[in-house]
């Protein structure tokens, strides 16, 4: 393995993290409905967990109502129970084969509560992009010990690593800073 292939590894991984941090920031509730706020919800279809979005579509009424029409009639009532079974605090409204959820107004305390979560998350991501750096780094000098580079080239890959790292964690910056402004916003 050569130090170009651990820094390619590495900003592989890197953006694979911040990757993640971003699909995780999608369930987190703003003050607008969005599809992906129910997208992770599992419902009972015949006995299996299946995703919500295989059994329904769900549509974005407007910026406070999300409406969920289950390709079957029989799945109403799964649907409805797994809304309600989750963790999102939800109440569906049934009319027919149609699911609609409005989505109350976040008070000021529950946005500061997700703006904590969301922070979280930011740190956390930013802990295994540290991470990804240490154990690069170790590759690079486990060549330096074999003698496959010098030490030199240990400096400069070391460094490039940090330029790498120090851009992914910008961009986590970034993302939690974008997710908290789109909570703040009324």
């Amino acid at each position: 393995m050569t130090p170009n292939d651990i820094k390619k590894d590495a900003q592989t991984r890197m953006a694979k993290s911040v990757d993640a941090l971003r699909h995780d920031l999608t369930k987190v509730r703003t003050g607008r409905a969005s599809a992906a706020l129910v997208d992770h919800l599992k419902v009972n279809y015949y006995g299996s967990d299946t995703p919500l979005s295989q059994v329904a579509s769900i549509a974005v009424t407007d910026a406070r109502t999300l409406t969920i029409s289950p390709y079957e009639k029989q799945m109403v009532g799964p649907v409805e129970k797994a809304i309600l079974a989750s963790d999102l605090g939800l109440t569906p409204n049934t009319a027919g084969t149609t699911i609609r959820i409005n989505l109350p107004a976040l008070t000021e305390e529950r946005r500061k509560e997700l703006s904590k979560h969301v922070h979280g998350e930011g740190e956390d991501t930013k802990v295994a992009i540290r991470n990804i750096r240490r154990d690069a780094n170790q590759q690079v000098k486990d060549l330096l010990k074999d003698k496959k580079i010098t030490e030199d080239d240990e400096r400069r890959s070391e460094d490039e690593i940090q330029k790498l790292t120090d851009k992914a964690i910008k961009d986590v910056d970034e993302v939690v800073k974008a997710k908290e402004q789109e909570l703040m916003a009324v």
